[in-house]
Order: structure tokens, then C-alpha cells, then sequence
């Protein structure tokens, strides 16, 4: 692998859109802020809309004063990000236009290039051609790729295949934003930076493991695009699973590239299938109908959607992981919009203390033991222990479930929350893809995937309805039930 330098450009694609404003812009505003962006390295954005310099440079402006904390904005961290812009209008599939955005690009780079594609996947390959066409995607230039990337192993493989044919693997970083998330980072720190926990993660001292992405929001204008993909692609297939292979894979020889996500993908490989032979018990689906959140009314997906939908809302499932460490072990992967409360987080209950000492009150106090890692709306680990509960214990001694806060809020009180893509970004512009998802990761998840979906139609299943504001369908419950479990909620 040829060492990679620091980028003397960061080309952006759709720079205009929603997710630039809110979270690209943002993002590279608060490494400005902090002199942490390569010296003298360019930012060029690009999109369909005709702006020149100075409208894009308004429209940045706006972005930080529309999502940037007042108390984290100053004038001056502002003029120098805007110092950085410069704007060129393209469109992948108008070759002219790309030249000329090919020929920015050669005059306002010094070193190496960054193309980060925040646009519709079907735009990676075209663009991706032209930018080869035009001669500047050769050596020292490297590509972002937002998920998803396709909707199914066919057409992921179609889009690889595409981009391909301009940047080798080792230039591909394919974005999962939540592997940007501090939560994310301090689960691998939790697991490999302590002797603690790794002699106790596997299956003799694990009962269940529970994944839980939950949503409060709809489909917000989405429609059409939620419509096509569901809760299964959207979601599951991309953060669910990094966050399963962060928890399942073995400790990598060392923290890089190679090394973390070859740990991946053998998570992804070890997945049981679950398709049309046992899909029915595997999983559940459901479609929210009108309900409350946050105690406001609000309408079905349907409604929402302006016509009937088998498409889901809501994915439960129960996969098992077919090795040596977890073998037996269940996890538990749930996500979905409408839920009660926006909650991303990891939930490890350890197994029962094989013999209580304690008689009376105290047989019946006993819990396992749990960790909790959660990843929003707040960031912070919680190891849940047994403890005496205070008094003479005249009618006998009484235990107590009590948290241990692992995320030390006192220490870091005073350290800034950082948006994922400020480290994502940074990681992409010195040519570090740790955090970033390999090809073979990406196609063996959608090969899963596609098994689950390719099932649900098979055994004809719908999603069953479950009104807003609630935690899924009730068949959710008999899903851990039947192996004696609860969801923590």
C-alpha cells in the first residue's frame, strides 16, 4: 500500500445538499476551529445548483450559524474556512461540465485530493469515470462514498465494479458515520485497552447481546426514497452490523486498516443464515400506524406515504454469530422510526452468578450484571452491578442493581462534542481508512441481507402494524421471550 499524505483538496460533492449543510460543513468548520485541517488545503464544492464563489460562501456561512452552537462560533475560525472555498458547478452525467471541474481541481491542487460523493450512489461510478476521463484520479487522489452503497449485493456490486475501474480498494473509503461516533471509538477502547472485559467476552460469561437503533421521527419528506429501502437496507444493513462486528470480532493484531477490518468481515462471514427455512421465527417486522411522539399526534407511514406500503418500518431480528467465542449466544438487533425515545446503543448482559451465597430476600434481588453503551442521543458506558442495599438487614440482607458511569462526564466535561464526520474527515484527508468499510464488508453484509429480505417474501410475511410512540409490534417480545430474555428498555 503506497503511503498516503495529507490532502491539499477536499472536493465535495453535493455541497449543496442537505447533508452537506447540516453535517459536512459543520464538521469541517469545527476542525477549522481548531487548526486541525492540512495547512493551505483547498476546499472545493460542487454540485448541479449554478453558484459562484461568494453564494457558496454565503450558503457555508449560513450552514454554521444554522448548526453551530452560538458559544462555539467566532469570526474567525468562520474566515478561515471561507478563505479555504471555491465553488464549480458539475453534473457526472454532463461531460463538459466535469472538465471543467476536472481543470479546478488541477489548478487548485498541490498534493493530494479527497472526492467525497455525498449524492445518489447511481452518481459514484459516472462521476468517478469522468474524473478519471479528465486525468485527476490518479495516484495521491482517494474517494469517499456515502452509504448506501446500492440496495442489494447485484446492484453493490455493480456500483464497486464501477468505481473500481477509476480508484484501486486502497483509495475507496466508504462512509458508516456512527464508526465516527465517540461512543464507537470508546467501545474499542473499553474492549482493548483493558484487561478487564476481554477474558469475560464470549460466550461462558455472555447470555445475550442487544443492538438498538431507535428512531423517533418519520419518513420526513423521505417518502419515496424510505419506500424503496425500508428499515432492513436503510439502517440494519449498514450501522447494525458494524456495530455487531465492533462487538463480536476478535482483537485485531494491531489498530489499522488491514488489520481492524479483516476482524470484520470474519464477523460477517460467521453470521447464520437466516432466509426462508427459519425467517418466520427470526424475525419481525412491523409498520407504524397513528400514534403519539413526544405526546403529539402524528399520522401512519401510510398516511405519510400517500398510498398503501408492504415496505417496513421496523426490523427485529435474532442472528447468531457460528464461532468459538459466541457460539449459543444471541443478538439481539432491533431498529426502527416512531419508536418512544431517538436511543443508539449496545447492551451486553453478562450470565447469572453460577451459585448465590445469599438466602432469603436476597435470592429473588439478584440480576446479571450489564453493560450499556450508548451512542446517542448522549455518550456514555454504564456497568450495571449488585450491591447491598443500605440498612440492619433485621429481615435479611437486600441487593440492589446499581450503575457504575464509565464515561468519566466530570473528566471530560469541558472537551467539545464532536460531530462523527469531523473525525471521519480527518481520518479520509491523511489517508487513514480504519474507520472506513472495506469492499468485502459492504458485500458480504448486503449477502445477508438479501438472504432476510429474499425470506420475508418467500414465506409471505407483512409487516404487522404497531401504532407510533411505541416499541414495535408485540410479537418484538416473544422474539427474546422464548430464549428467556427482555429487551432492556
Amino acid at each position: 500500500m503506497t503511503q498516503a499524505t495529507p490532502a491539499s483538496l477536499l472536493t465535495v460533492f453535493g455541497a449543496t445538499g442537505d447533508l452537506a449543510r447540516r453535517m459536512l460543513l459543520p464538521s469541517l468548520y469545527g476542525l477549522q476551529a481548531e487548526n486541525l485541517l492540512p495547512d493551505g488545503m483547498q476546499i472545493l464544492g460542487t454540485a448541479r445548483s449554478e453558484l459562484d464563489r461568494e453564494s457558496f460562501a454565503q450558503l457555508v456561512a449560513d450552514s454554521i450559524a444554522a448548526f453551530i452552537p452560538a458559544t462555539q462560533r467566532n469570526d474567525r475560525a468562520l474566515h478561515g474556512l471561507l478563505e479555504r472555498l471555491d465553488y464549480q458547478p458539475a453534473s457526472a452525467d454532463d461531460d463538459a461540465s466535469m472538465a471543467a471541474l476536472a481543470a479546478t481541481v488541477d489548478r487548485l491542487r498541490h498534493g493530494d485530493v479527497l472526492y467525497h460523493m455525498s449524492t445518489a450512489p447511481k452518481f459514484y461510478g459516472p462521476a468517478c469515470h469522468a474524473l478519471a476521463a479528465h486525468g485527476v484520479a490518479g495516484p495521491g487522489t482517494r474517494v469517499m462514498l456515502e452509504k448506501p452503497i446500492g440496495k442489494d449485493l447485484a446492484s453493490a456490486i455493480a456500483i464497486n465494479d464501477s468505481v473500481a475501474q477509476s480508484f484501486d480498494e486502497e483509495r475507496v473509503y466508504r462512509v458508516d458515520h456512527y464508526l465516527g461516533k465517540e461512543g464507537v471509538q470508546n467501545l474499542i477502547a473499553l474492549r482493548f485497552g483493558n484487561a478487564l472485559f476481554e477474558p469475560l467476552w464470549n460466550a461462558r460469561h455472555i447470555e445475550q447481546v442487544q443492538i438498538t437503533v431507535g428512531e423517533t421521527v418519520g419518513v420526513e419528506g423521505r417518502g419515496d426514497y424510505y419506500d424503496d429501502s425500508g428499515a432492513l437496507r436503510d439502517m440494519l444493513q449498514n450501522h447494525l452490523l458494524q456495530l455487531l462486528c465492533l462487538v463480536a470480532m476478535e482483537p485485531p493484531a494491531r489498530f489499522d486498516p488491514t488489520a481492524v477490518r479483516n476482524e470484520k468481515i470474519k464477523v460477517l462471514r460467521s453470521l447464520r443464515a437466516i432466509d426462508r427455512s427459519n425467517v418466520a421465527t427470526e424475525s419481525v417486522i412491523g409498520q407504524y400506524t397513528a400514534g403519539a411522539s413526544d405526546g403529539v399526534a402524528v399520522p401512519g407511514y401510510a398516511d405519510e406515504l400517500g398510498r398503501a406500503s408492504r415496505t417496513e418500518t421496523f426490523v427485529a431480528l435474532r442472528a447468531h454469530v457460528d464461532n468459538w467465542r459466541w457460539s449459543g449466544v444471541p443478538f439481539y438487533l432491533r431498529t426502527g422510526k416512531r419508536l418512544p425515545s431517538r436511543s443508539t446503543e449496545i447492551y451486553i448482559q453478562f450470565r447469572k452468578v453460577p451459585y448465590s451465597i445469599f438466602g432469603g430476600p436476597a435470592a429473588t434481588d439478584m440480576q446479571p450484571n450489564g453493560l450499556l453503551i450508548k451512542l446517542q442521543p448522549e455518550e456514555r458506558i454504564e456497568l450495571d452491578l449488585m450491591s447491598k442495599t443500605p440498612g440492619l438487614d433485621r429481615n435479611g440482607l437486600r441487593l440492589s442493581q446499581v450503575a457504575l458511569d464509565l464515561d468519566f462526564h466530570q473528566e471530560f466535561a469541558n472537551a467539545r462534542k464532536r460531530i462523527a464526520y469531523e473525525r471521519l474527515y480527518l481520518d479520509a484527508l491523511e489517508g487513514n481508512g480504519t474507520l472506513f468499510v472495506r469492499r468485502d464488508e459492504t458485500e458480504a453484509a448486503w449477502q445477508w441481507v438479501d438472504a432476510i429480505a429474499g425470506g420475508w417474501r418467500e414465506a409471505g410475511m407483512v409487516p404487522k402494524p404497531y401504532p407510533a410512540g411505541t416499541w414495535g409490534p408485540s410479537a418484538t417480545v416473544s422474539l427474546v421471550d422464548r430464549l428467556g430474555h427482555a429487551w432492556r428498555e
